[in-house]
């Protein structure tokens, strides 16, 4: 059994109790060492096979190289072979995303081929970094009267998204929004934001490294994203949230506990 394992956003203490108990039985693991908390594989056993996938020793990179190269030059193949030597050898292996495997984890494609090679698999969720900014932040990402839905999307870089799919389109509906992956270019996320219908004044937040010991979060606007992130030498590994909640905007009171409200559960009061 193959298992794609969320590691939550970053806390050791963050990821799920199932999770936790897959890493405790697992024979290999095959993790994003540039994003996951290396703290999370203290609890593998002994004989557990290790791969990380960010940056190793040249002695390391060696011995594991024909099985399972770095995360970000590591090819599909190369995870897919290393996937099915451990299978074949009857071991039980753990595939750890950071965050959610569902949310930018490129997991379906690593499925395809499982389901090609006839080899079992599940998946095991994790607790999103978009939940771990919003903690940082003692936010709710649905203020009613305010915003009611939360758009999860990510600049276009050098991999492309759906024209339909762009910032500014996004941006018309004012929503809340939170950007994966976009660090890197805060200017031009300003610029279609901003094309898009926020306002230059619109509050905005940059939250680094959600739940890690060295979490920073820095309340700015739309208009000074870009200049926030500079000041405080933030480049990477970072969620951006755009929208009136990150300031807790004036908003109505919850239907569901106001006395006036019936619900199934208890009758209102006048």
């Amino acid at each position: 059994m193959i298992h794609f394992l969320g590691a939550g956003p970053g806390a050791e203490d963050l990821i799920t109790v199932r999770g936790q108990r897959y890493l405790e039985q697992a024979d290999v693991v095959i993790y994003a060492g540039s994003l996951v908390n290396p703290g999370l594989l203290k609890s593998t056993k002994e004989t557990c096979e290790i791969y990380n996938s960010a940056k190793m020793t040249l002695e390391e990179v060696l011995e594991v190289m024909e099985q399972a190269e770095r995360e970000q030059n590591m090819t599909l193949e190369q995870v897919i072979e290393a996937i099915r030597e451990t299978e074949a050898e009857g071991k039980m292996t753990v595939r750890l995303h950071t965050g959610d495997p569902c949310i930018y984890g490129a997991i379906r494609e690593q499925m395809d081929h499982l389901d090609e090679l006839g080899i079992a698999y599940d998946s095991c969720p994790g607790v999103s970094s978009f939940c771990g900014a919003a903690a940082a932040l003692n936010l709710e990402y649905t203020l009613p009267e305010v915003s009611q839905s939360v758009v999860i999307t990510r600049m276009e870089g050098r991999t492309p998204v759906p024209a339909k799919e762009k910032v500014a389109a996004f941006a018309s509906h004012n929503a809340t929004m939170v950007l994966f992956l976009s660090t890197g270019l805060l200017e031009k996320l300003e610029g279609q934001l901003i094309e898009g219908g926020y306002k230059e004044d619109t509050p905005a937040a940059i939250v680094y490294k959600a739940t890690w010991p060295e979490e920073e979060s820095y309340i700015c606007t739309v208009s000074t994203l870009a200049e926030t992130a500079k000041a405080h030498g933030i480049t990477k590994t970072a969620l951006i949230i755009v929208g009136d909640v990150v300031t807790h905007h004036a908003y109505e009171r919850s239907k569901l506990y106001d006395p006036e409200f019936t619900t199934e559960f208890r009758q209102g009061v006048k």
